[in-house]
């Protein structure tokens, strides 16, 4: 769909496809639609939904929902068949969105694994409702986004988890090597949605906006073909979630800075870094008064103050040499790592060594990205090692037999001495990787498959 021709298609016709909703959606009369439009127009109101629908607008927004793809919601439409839909069913949604009637559909429940263990529910949206959620973020950021601490880094224009991490470092250096690590329990569900649509309304005039978030934020959950309806939390899966998250702990953040503390954020995960264990368990504890005052509560068994050392932040951890502060992967992220490598490289999958090499193109730069900032090349050294032996037991496996094993390792260039002894051990994929078969299947061979490196 190209939301230019949106505008000029007539409206929804009565053999037209109508738009999925669990709930009928009750029509506004006359005399409250004009009430609707008198809110939006009082002195000192931003036309903030006018711009949210203009078209240039929602061109841009479409074009983003277009390049995140995402799975359909409960009306089971994918991004394209939404496209198609809405060349017909717009010009109804645009009115109801401008008169107060458009009711969010449910979102679809999913639940994805956590790296710690556990479950992370997300609550996907209709592709309609991530477009509309999407066209109010492009409006409402801009607005609100500067009226943030500068140190907060999560999920804002212009700043990154890298950010983070590198002024965490600064405050390590600094000798604040103790640190407050705050984790909130099940945040983005028990978010209180009075109180942040509270905080909300001291940043946004148009209260057509305010509607309509708090419609979203009310909108129900579908799972397991039930749809209950929802009293608090803000799921993850809608574009504005990151921005209303940050609406919400921005309280925090100035209380913090009002009294002077070093400390980094990025969405949920807050780090305060001081000099002392006592100092930390003092900020903890105001802590604790701050989150209570947005209804929100620390889980106790994953929050600590301790020493910054080795102490996991994003990913990344801390570590000192020759009375520096420097950046490492942190082990978690590095066990996972392994895990996943593992998964890629299993000697049970069928894949040929450029297959498994196409495998790893996908999965290996975008993790080396993230790490880029890790000042431990001997750690990047040694995934490659590994990787590599991994990689030359899958060769030998697929090689199988002592006579095939013999007969492709000199092929290769390996001596008569060199080849009788691996194949001489045919069924010892992983022992034998690491003998003399590094001086035929070498770095250079790998690197003509195609395989990445880390270092």
């Amino acid at each position: 769909m190209s939301l230019e021709e949106v505008g000029t298609q007539k409206p929804q016709t009565a053999g037209a496809r109508p738009r999925a909703a669990v709930k009928p959606t009750p029509e506004l009369g006359h005399e409250q639609a004009s009430t609707a439009r008198r809110e939006q127009t009082s002195p000192g109101a931003a036309d903030l939904l006018g711009q949210a629908l203009a078209r240039e607008n929602m061109v841009q927004a479409w074009k983003r929902v277009k390049a995140n793809k995402g799975s359909a919601g409960v009306d089971k439409r994918t991004v394209l068949e939404t496209g198609e839909y809405l060349k017909q069913a717009w010009p109804d949604i645009r009115a109801e969105l401008l008169d107060g009637r458009y009711r969010p559909d449910p979102v679809r429940r999913v639940g994805i694994p956590k790296p710690g263990g556990g479950t992370r529910e997300l609550g996907i949206p209709t592709v309609v409702d991530r477009l509309i959620q999407q066209a109010l973020l492009q409006v409402l950021q801009p607005l609100i986004d500067p009226t943030f601490s500068e140190h907060s880094h999560g999920f804002r224009p212009g700043r990154s988890a890298h950010d983070a991490v590198l002024e965490a470092q600064q405050y390590v250096q600094a000798g604040y090597e103790t640190v407050v690590d705050v984790d909130l329990e099940k945040f983005f569900d028990r978010v209180n949605h009075d109180i942040l649509m509270d905080r909300l309304a001291k940043r946004i005039a148009d209260k057509r906006v305010l509607r309509l978030i708090r419609r979203y934020l009310q909108a129900g959950i579908l799972a397991h073909g039930v749809c209950s309806e929802r009293f608090e939390g803000t799921p993850q899966g809608g574009p504005l979630s990151p921005l209303l998250a940050n609406v919400l702990l921005d309280e925090v953040d100035r209380e913090l800075e009002r009294r002077g503390h070093k400390f980094v954020r990025y969405a949920d995960d807050c780090n305060v870094y001081v000099r002392s264990q006592r100092a930390g368990e003092r900020v903890l504890q105001a802590l604790r008064g701050c989150y209570a005052k947005l209804a929100l509560t620390v889980n106790e068994s994953k929050t600590a103050v301790a020493s910054v050392w080795g102490r996991k932040f994003l990913g990344y951890c801390f570590w000192a040499y020759k009375g520096e502060a420097k950046r490492a992967v942190a082990k978690s992220a590095q066990d996972k790592l392994r895990e996943r490598l593992r998964q890629l490289t299993r000697r049970t999958r069928g894949r040929s060594l450029e297959q498994i090499a196409a495998d790893l193109r996908d999965y290996v730069p975008g993790w080396k990205s993230y790490f880029r900032l890790a000042q431990t090349p001997k750690t990047m050294r040694e995934l490659d090692q590994w990787l590599r032996h991994r990689l030359r037991a899958v060769q030998l496996k697929q090689w199988r037999s002592g006579p095939t094993i013999f007969r492709e390792l000199r092929r290769l260039g390996a001596s008569a001495d060199d080849a009788a002894s691996i194949a001489g051990n045919a069924r010892r994929w992983w022992h034998n990787s690491a003998l003399g078969l590094n001086r035929v299947l070498t770095i250079a061979y790998f690197d003509r498959l195609g395989v990445p490196r880390f270092s």
